[in-house]
């Protein structure tokens, strides 16, 4: 996922000296001066736009719904606008820029870089502009610290957490922790920061239980995994933990396939849990297995709502009808959910108006979804419950389990829960070293 990283990011610090380094959020009264503003960092041109399209729809056809049909956010009418990122830390440095002050005096109230690149990029700027960047499934996991990060927020689920997920899952399939003593579990990863993130807590579990924990990378972009797959049927692991990113994943697929490990023993991450994952894997993919903290689907109370005012009026941003309920959809419903539930937390506490950026930072660390909330938006069984603090900027931990089944997604578990309490220490720890490196004093967060 984390394609060529370390050279993006280079070039973005570069770009960085050179912006504009004003503060805050530009309150200056403008046209739209009562109006909340929603920047979408989108990637509709370059090698991800298949998947960032049908994440735009979802995004702007739930901000469609709260304008049309709810009367905006407590009465504060949504306006967005889309910047061309391509999935580049350069471009999103400069869409972060282009927006962060608001648009025609519409505030900004958080800000989604919508890709690693540009989420670790913009890491130090966050709290320099005070405006929060919320990273959902992606970026940094230690940004789970609000005491270091105040202005980062890795909303739903980390890698760290994913990790966790996954060996309650086939600790549950297994028929207890107990039972992972003795077993095998091979991870199967895109060799970048964003496929290693996941060996520490891999490593802390594997102690824990008792499993043989063996990590096989697979050099970018993955288009050719025979030795890979190779060295798995050698080593016969029970699991496959797969974290490929783009055109990786359905090649794992095939090529487990060929060296004759079953689908139904793998187990995605959530960036090998989409469509486009499986489709292009043809019959290999049946009954692969893949996390997710927004499972594909229509079933969904949101989906109706959506269908009858939105779809079904001709004024859906999909290009592709059969994309409504994708994962990738979905993730844009879930991405655009938190977005506005974060300014209806703030107005309850400052006003309905316009929420800045400073105003959504509390907002978020005071961020409650239960299911009484869900169930009002619509969004019930689609997102999990998520309970945020300022010293814990994750709020959930969980994901479900789907399988494909050759033409879809089927759900086959209910929410599965990290050990987040187990990861604290790790987590404390990376972000503890991160602070030493870049002189900050953590905040003081009482016990919160």
């Amino acid at each position: 996922m984390l394609k060529k990283i370390t050279r993006t990011l280079i070039a973005a610090a570069s770009l960085a000296l050179l912006a504009d380094t004003a503060h805050a959020v530009d309150t200056t009264p403008g046209p739209d001066s009562n109006k909340q503003f929603f920047p979408i960092a989108s990637y509709r041109v370059g090698p991800y736009a298949a998947s960032g399209t049908s994440i735009w729809a979802g995004i702007i056809d739930y901000y469609r719904y709260i304008n049309e049909v709810e009367g905006g956010i407590n009465g504060v009418p949504i306006v967005w606008q889309e910047c061309e990122t391509e999935w580049m830390a350069e471009k999103g440095i400069e869409c972060y820029e282009r927006f962060k002050r608001g648009l025609n005096g519409a505030p900004v109230a958080s800000y989604f870089p919508n890709g690693a690149p540009a989420a670790y990029a913009l890491s130090d700027r966050a709290a320099q502009d005070k405006l929060p960047l919320v990273t959902m499934a992606y970026g940094r996991t230690e940004a789970t610290d609000g005491r270091v990060f105040p202005y980062i927020f890795p909303v739903m689920v980390t890698f760290y957490s994913e990790a966790s997920a996954l060996v309650n899952y086939i600790a549950e399939r297994e028929g207890g922790l107990d039972k992972l003593k003795g077993k095998k579990i091979a991870t199967v990863y895109h060799d970048s920061a964003y496929g290693r993130e996941t060996l520490d807590p891999l490593a802390l579990f594997a102690e824990k239980y008792g499993f043989e924990n063996i990590q096989i990378p697979v050099p970018d972009p993955g288009s050719e995994q025979s030795a890979q797959w190779r060295h798995v049927r050698e080593q016969k692991p029970d699991w496959v933990f797969l974290r490929t990113w783009g055109v990786s994943t359905p090649v794992a697929v095939k090529s487990a396939q060929r060296f004759g490990f079953p689908a139904d023993r793998i187990i995605g991450d959530v960036w090998a849990s989409s469509e486009e994952d499986v489709i292009p894997a043809g019959d290999a993919a049946k009954g692969y297995l893949a996390l997710t903290p927004y499972p594909a689907g229509t079933e969904f109370e949101i989906h109706k709502r959506l269908k009858q005012h939105i779809v079904d009026a001709g004024k859906s941003d999909l290009r592709d009808p059969k994309a409504f309920g994708s994962v990738y959809y979905n993730s844009g419903l879930v991405n655009a959910l938190i977005s506005v539930e974060v300014v209806r937390q703030a107005q309850a506490k400052f006003g309905n108006r316009p929420i800045t950026g400073e105003e959504g930072q509390w907002a978020l660390e005071h961020l409650k979804l239960d299911n009484p909330a869900l169930e009002k938006a619509g969004f019930l069984g689609l997102v999990q419950n998520l309970q945020l603090t300022p010293a814990d900027h994750e709020g959930g931990g969980a994901v479900r389990v789907q399988q494909w089944d050759g033409a879809g997604w089927n759900l086959v578990s209910d929410w599965v829960q990290a050990d987040r309490e187990a990861l604290r220490p790790l987590i404390d720890a990376k972000s503890e070293a991160y602070a030493k490196e870049h002189g900050i004093t953590p905040r003081d967060v009482g016990t919160n």
